[in-house]
């Protein structure tokens, strides 16, 4: 999710990088997904809203089960 959010501001290389590693130490803060919610929303402001935002974050967790399935197959 902060690699898409990076790419949604403009950033690339080494600062896309460490947004998406600012995305994952706000995961941090509390358990469950709200609080990389809310930094998104924060930070992208009018380049994407919640829904989007949850939406992305759906489809790229299932897209990681599915990767994680294939490699233990």
């Amino acid at each position: 999710t902060g690699l898409w959010a990076a790419e949604l501001m403009g950033l690339s290389g080494s600062a896309a990088d460490d947004y998406a590693k600012s995305v994952v130490i706000a995961d941090f803060e509390e358990a469950g997904s709200e609080d990389v919610v809310r930094k998104l929303v924060a930070d992208l402001g009018d380049k994407a809203d919640e829904i989007t935002i949850r939406s992305k974050m759906d489809e790229l967790m299932a897209e990681a089960r599915r990767q994680v399935l294939t490699e233990t197959e």
